[in-house]
């Protein structure tokens, strides 16, 4: 298809129906008001034009042919297409190509923005806007895709894999991410005739994931829209509360922040300093925030009056900030600087609290009118001027090196272990601290040195021995915290981390690397390790696959890898053994014809075991190996006494010489049956030993079908031998958990007779 010269055509079929409402109400603090999407201008755009009008302000240039074609392509595929609203769906991509121009982004973005879901609801296909566009589009276009959800996959898994996607394409070209969050900005402002359940699930996700990502890249205006919306949807109840006071309060408030506003211009005119005093609106989740975090009421909350000054020049900045100090007496423990030391989101602006006229604290934000672009827009202000994206802009890589350094290094982690690290590293609130050159490194709150030392370079960690913080030797576990000068000491040989570091270290990244330290160092150790841990779970549950088979089976190559891999803890040995178990005998080997069979004296339940696909020939269970559902069996013909069913790696059948006797049998799937199976116990004796551990079978709804106490050599010691009903080897395994965990049990595992006589 040619989008480059023709329309795209319209979805044949039903309708698409998307989860997009009209928009409702979002109260906002200063000025509660209706915002909505479908007129962020004057009036909706009814053509291109009226985009293109708006981008001429501040991008010249009269090469729009790219938008004027994506919008009759992306008007064409949707035009079928409903909200669930009745209004066209054309509408959504329209929205937030406006919301794109509030942030002055380019063309190519813009023309991204209207084509952003063709390709996920409509039949245009990537390869036809790669095709009409060029790649740069096709490339933003597909980072906000969704991934097709596979019949497998559950919803929760599908989203982590569409958020795997949409980072890694962000941190090759983060103009996807600016997209994304305006698609879900729009949605978030029309959320209101959605149903409950959706309303919370999406407010949600808009709180834990996109509201934390607009923050960490800077875009103020994104973030706290965002988090209102959220909040209003998540506690309606607390959100109206926390309204309806300010909006009692606010004629004293503006009044207040009036009086001080005129007061400090006065004051900066008579210096000579031209600036731009205003009030500062306060929004109801950010309030609400630092109510929960302090645990006090909304009047003990310092920044309700709030006054921004925006000047021409970083000096100015300090001079108001003498200026406000020398007329108001300040709170310096409510003062930062963030302009010496700017958040890794390109955040720079001063920040002081002072006391004004009648006991009340004021808030003080102080920066120029190039901060002030960047703290409202963040990465966004980038693509301020034409030659922004797609050209040289050291200072832009630099600002943007910790997101790609935190994504890049996680991209070879399956999609639920990348998003948790993204989460941790990326959306969790960050601390901010400085090397001894003053280079900057964000790390994630309640971060560590060993945190500081890895984010470095990981030889940096290995070599750790100790660290200093301005200057003062500390622990290895202690928190660090905002503008703190970081020294890490080394060794001049590789020590290697300790196993303690992984409890002190909070970012993923120094996870990863004490965890592949020890699998290269150790690997020795863990196949060790990994053995006597699968030789245990084998004991403990009665079966017996060789370690071939058991590598094999978990798809690895040879035996030290799986037993590697169970002993530095990447697989249980349980995991390990129940895939093995999960699989039935092999299918090829030469087994007999079905016996003729003298009449059952006692008929086997329906569907309990099958033998060649036929459920109503006599069977009985071995009582030599004692199978029980889900574990691979086999039977043995016997003489007028139908099939015995032994497990496939029973002694009995091992040493079978007469293997024409041996049948195909397998598990049917009529009523579940349980079986008996016999548990050894080894214990030190006490008062009520054996009481407690009928009681954990009996927790466990397990039937006892006998007990019986065995001679025991080893003085204080005792044995109780326990036959239980088991329906599942799974129940078998958690009932076996819970007997190990009984207070003196040494051990308990399941008992195999004919094993016990040989060994």
């Amino acid at each position: 298809m040619d989008l480059s010269t023709q329309p795209v055509p319209a979805p044949s079929g039903d309708s698409y129906q998307p989860t997009t409402l009209r928009p409702t109400p979002v109260a906002s603090v200063e000025k509660p008001a209706e915002k909505s999407a479908d007129k962020p201008v004057s009036e909706a755009a009814i053509d291109s034009e009226a985009l293109i009008k708006r981008m001429r302000v501040y991008w010249p240039d009269e090469a729009f042919d790219m938008i004027r074609r994506a919008w009759t392509v992306a008007e064409t595929a949707h035009a079928p297409q409903k909200r669930k609203s009745g209004e066209a769906y054309f509408n959504h991509p329209i929205q937030v190509a406006h919301i794109l121009i509030d942030l002055k982004l380019d063309p190519p973005s813009i023309a991204a923005a209207l084509l952003h879901d063709v390709v996920e609801d409509t039949p245009v296909t990537l390869a036809d806007v790669e095709r009409g566009f060029g790649r740069e589009v096709a490339h933003i276009v597909d980072g906000v895709t969704k991934l097709s959800r596979l019949e497998d996959q559950t919803l929760e898994e599908a989203q982590v894999g569409t958020y795997r996607k949409m980072f890694i394409a962000m941190a090759d070209d983060p103009r996807v991410v600016l997209i994304k969050l305006a698609d879900r900005l729009h949605n978030m402002r029309t959320l209101g005739s959605m149903p409950p359940e959706k309303q919370q699930r999406i407010a949600r996700e808009t709180l834990d994931v996109y509201a934390p990502l607009a923050h960490r890249l800077g875009i103020w205006q994104f973030k706290w829209e965002l988090e209102d919306i959220a909040f209003r949807y998540l506690n309606p109840e607390k959100y109206q509360e926390i309204s309806r006071q300010l909006v009692l309060r606010r004629e004293t408030r503006e009044r207040i922040v009036q009086r001080v506003s005129a007061r400090l211009k006065q004051i900066l005119d008579r210096d000579g300093i031209k600036a731009e005093v205003t009030g500062r609106p306060k929004h109801i989740y950010s309030i609400f925030r630092k109510m929960d975090r302090k645990s006090v009421s909304l009047d003990q909350i310092y920044d309700q009056l709030a006054v921004r000054v925006i000047v021409g020049t970083t000096d100015e900045c300090y001079r108001v900030l003498g200026i406000v100090h020398a007329t108001w007496t300040p709170i310096m423990s409510e003062f930062d600087d963030y302009i010496a030391v700017p958040k890794e989101s390109m955040y720079r602006s001063l920040h002081t609290t002072v006391v004004i006229p009648g006991e009340q604290p004021c808030e003080v934000q102080i920066r120029t009118r190039e901060m002030h672009e960047v703290s409202e827009h963040g990465i966004a202000a980038h693509w301020r001027y034409k030659e922004g994206f797609g050209r040289s802009d050291q200072s832009f890589e630099a600002k943007l090196g910790w997101l790609r350094s935190a994504i890049n290094g996680q991209r070879d982690l399956d999609p639920t272990e990348f998003f948790e690290s993204v989460k941790e590293d990326v959306l969790r609130e960050q601390v901010f601290v400085l090397t001894p050159k003053g280079k900057i490194i964000d790390l994630p709150k309640g971060s560590t040195p060993i945190d500081f030392a890895y984010r470095i370079h990981s030889e940096v960690g290995n070599r750790c021995v100790g660290a200093r913080v301005n200057n003062k030797p500390v622990p290895l576990f202690y928190q660090l915290q905002h503008g703190e000068i970081v020294d890490v000491l080394t060794s001049k040989t590789p020590r290697g981390p300790s196993r303690d570091w992984l409890e002190y270290a909070k970012s993923t990244g120094a996870k990863t690397h004490i965890r592949r330290w020890f699998r290269r160092q150790e690997r020795d150790v863990n196949i060790s390790a990994g053995r006597d841990l699968l030789d245990k779970e084998l004991k403990r549950l009665g079966v017996r696959p060789t370690l071939d088979e058991v590598a094999k089976t978990n798809g690895y190559k040879t035996v030290d890898d799986l037993l590697a891999h169970i002993g530095n803890g990447d697989m249980s040995p349980r995991q390990a053994i129940q895939r093995v178990l999960s699989l039935k005998p092999a299918e090829d080997e030469p087994l007999a014809a079905i016996p003729t069979i003298a009449p059952p004296r006692k008929p086997s339940k329906p569907g309990a075991i099958t033998v060649r696909g036929e459920s109503n020939v006599y069977t009985r269970i071995a009582k030599c190996c004692n199978p029980v559902f889900s574990e691979p069996i086999i039977g043995y013909t016997t003489k007028g006494n139908g099939i015995t069913v032994h497990r496939v790696d029973c002694y009995s059948i091992l040493n079978e010489r007469n293997r024409e006797r041996l049948i195909d049998v397998e598990w049917g799937d009529g009523e579940r049956q349980s079986y008996p199976v016999p548990i050894l116990i080894d214990a030190w004796d006490r008062v009520g030993l054996w009481r407690d551990v009928t009681n954990a079978i009996a927790d466990g709804n397990i039937n006892i079908q006998a007990v019986q106490q065995l001679p025991n050599k080893h003085h204080g010691r005792a044995t109780l031998l326990a036959t239980i009903r088991i329906e599942s080897i799974d129940q078998l395994g958690h009932i076996l958990d819970k007997l190990n965990r009984v207070k003196d049990v040494i051990d308990a595992h399941r008992e195999n007779t004919v094993a016990s006589t040989l060994l």
